[in-house]
């Protein structure tokens, strides 16, 4: 039975081999392409990107460069076997990429490119959130033709399971709330809000830990058993996660606290004042997505106490 199951780990493996050369092909040159095109038309619009557009620039070209790279690494191995490592890396990056760049075209669209004045920089704005839009759907591809032609059956990938998309909706959600963060006028000189920010970081820094050691398979060296080491950390995320579900809003929208409550008692918002965004839609975004993580946390958390059960 070992070695019928090792057979069809070996098969699953050419296989997949097999389909890289025409994925590189087909699918990472244009979404390179995209990516380059969507950071450089908003880096030479020099400092008037703002926060959020500084946000949205580190993506791209962070996509630009893991997307390049990876080409690079699969043409070299390709007549050769891949690292173990490999055979989950693609998909859960493709993951991340398509969910990433879809994050980014909308909010560079709606917080961003809609309070822009008409012109050259407007323009490049624009352009650059259709590239990103096409990105997605290049990466969206590239994750539904690895599912297509990869048996994850016979080789598991983490992202094809329950905890895995938990784990990747967590860490998603975390980093679109980082984007609204980057505006730092919405925390700092605050310490219940600047905890709110801790919160968020320690939580990322969490999941990121948790899926790293799934990813590297060094799961089986933690002192812990598995059920006790993820229920653990998801206890302590949820935890965390209520108190900035209750901070955040109390602190951003009460009157009494020093909040606004509501949308014009904020001057970044209010007729030719607004510059780079108004900012009380981004307090409420953080207020919305703190609320919506804690909610995969929950679910993350029921997950492993029927585990632990």
């Amino acid at each position: 039975m070992p070695d019928l199951h090792y057979s069809m780990s070996t098969w699953a493996i050419i296989a997949y081999k097999a389909d890289v050369h025409s994925l590189c092909c087909f699918l990472r040159f244009p979404q390179t392409i995209s990516m380059c095109i969507a950071f450089s038309l908003v880096a030479s619009m020099g400092h008037e990107r703002g926060a959020i557009g500084d946000w949205c620039l580190a993506i791209w070209c962070l996509c630009f460069i893991v997307t390049f790279f990876m080409s690079m690494f699969e043409y070299r191995y390709y007549y050769r076997n891949f690292p173990f490592f490999w055979y989950k890396l693609p998909i859960t990056y493709a993951c991340y990429a398509a969910l990433l760049c879809l994050s980014t075209s909308i909010i560079y669209s709606v917080f961003y490119v809609q309070y822009l004045p008409h012109g050259p920089s407007r323009d490049r704005a624009i352009a650059a959130s259709a590239f990103s839009c096409i990105a997605c759907v290049l990466y969206a591809i590239d994750v539904a033709y690895t599912w297509k032609h990869y048996e994850f059956k016979n080789v598991p990938c983490y992202v094809h399971t329950l905890p895995g998309l938990l784990k990747i909706l967590e860490s998603f959600v975390a980093c679109v709330i980082f984007a609204f963060l980057s505006n730092t006028s919405l925390y700092l000189h605050q310490p219940a809000l600047e905890w709110c920010v801790a919160v968020y970081s320690i939580c990322f820094v969490q999941v990121a830990v948790a899926m790293l050691l799934r990813l590297g398979g060094w799961e089986n060296r933690l002192p812990l058993p598995l059920p006790i080491f993820h229920l653990g950390l998801t206890v302590l995320s949820v935890i965390l996660y209520v108190s900035a579900l209750v901070l955040w809003p109390l602190y951003q929208f009460d009157e009494k606290l020093g909040g606004q409550p509501h949308w014009d008692s904020d001057m970044s918002c209010v007729g030719e004042l607004i510059d780079y965004g108004c900012v009380w839609d981004q307090r409420l975004a953080v207020a919305v997505l703190t609320a919506i993580n804690l909610l995969i946390y929950v679910a993350d958390l029921v997950y492993w106490t029927c585990r632990f059960l």
